[in-house]
């Protein structure tokens, strides 16, 4: 999973994934924005659901995460289609709507994506 920070003549910092990973990025890009205490919420319930059973999830505005400590998830809202009207062989495109990562790999995300926002230029 490869990913690069930028921020924008605004200051606003904003985060691309590779190929099969971009919901990830649009889940900081348009759920975070910056909200380094939403990152600690995450942050704090990836933890405490490590090695367990329960599962938790942040619903946002265009992106839900769900982790149960093992692995996340980052899907986006829209993304429940009726299948059935469509015509043979064809199929929704969907790839940048649902990313699926590794609980430590996403903590490392968001120790840099935090460790990116702090930093002044």
């Amino acid at each position: 999973m490869d990913y690069d920070f930028i921020r924008d003549i605004s200051g606003q910092v904003s985060v691309t994934f590779s190929m099969g990973h971009e919901a990830l990025g649009h889940w900081f890009n348009e759920e975070v924005k910056g909200d380094l205490a939403l990152l600690d919420q995450v942050e704090d319930n990836l933890r405490r659901l490590a090695g367990g059973q329960d599962s938790w999830q942040c619903i946002g505005h265009e992106y839900t995460l769900w982790t149960d400590g093992e692995e996340v998830i980052v899907r986006a809202n829209d993304i429940a289609f009726v299948t059935d009207e469509l015509e043979e062989g064809l199929s929704y495109y969907d790839e940048e709507s649902l990313s699926l990562c590794g609980a430590e790999d996403f903590l490392q995300v968001v120790t840099q994506y935090r460790d990116f926002c702090r930093h002044t230029w």
